[in-house]
């Protein structure tokens, strides 16, 4: 193993973080009123507790072994499929329900949203504990490049997509509910199946 190996992993595994962020960032506040405290605090408590999450899985998969982390591999998907799918079709819920009402979806930013999502997008992350098994001397430094990773494309990924907004009327929780869940099916499928 190498730093350009654990940063590749990193990158790979920080993507779900960059979508999901991706999805927050579209479902932000798109009018001129905006309560800019509250959405930029929010950005960034996403984005650490995206980053702390996909640091300590890998480090409770390296410490719990192949028994602990093999009982998690078997049910992650499911549990990434079902949080992710309850959060986006609430998202989608909520933008058909405000449409009606002729309201402005608002992005969630309460402190048990954004940890549902953070729980349900680093779940995959657990399995990784294992890859630094027979390299302890890189778990450290490769945890908190992971964590430093997901933490910097979540924040990228959450500008880049409310940038866009700002710029470009769109129906955004249907969009962010449908990535969030398409998220979800990725996590599971790839957990079944590979």
């Amino acid at each position: 193993m190498d730093w350009i190996t654990i940063l590749l992993m990193a990158v790979g595994l920080a993507m779900d973080c960059f979508a999901v962020s991706v999805a927050q960032g579209l479902d932000g506040e798109q009018n001129a009123k905006r309560v800019e405290h509250q959405m930029r605090s929010g950005v960034w408590l996403m984005a650490l507790l995206f980053g702390l999450f996909q640091g300590i899985m890998p480090l409770i998969g390296y410490y719990g072994g192949s028994l602990f982390t093999a009982f998690f591999e078997r049910f992650a998907p499911w549990v990434a499929l079902i949080l992710l799918t309850i959060i986006g079709g609430k998202m989608i819920l909520d933008s058909v329900t405000e449409k009606k009402n002729n309201k402005q979806h608002h992005a969630n930013w309460t402190v048990p949203h954004l940890l549902l999502m953070a729980a349900a997008t680093s779940i995959d992350a657990l399995a990784t504990g294992i890859v630094f098994i027979p390299y302890p001397d890189y778990l450290w430094g490769g945890i908190i490049l992971i964590a430093l990773v997901s933490f910097g494309l979540s924040l990228l990924g959450y500008y880049m997509a409310y940038e866009v907004t700002k710029y470009i009327r769109i129906d955004t929780g249907l969009i962010g509910g449908l990535i969030l869940i398409a998220i979800g099916l990725k996590i599971f499928i790839e957990g079944i199946c590979f």
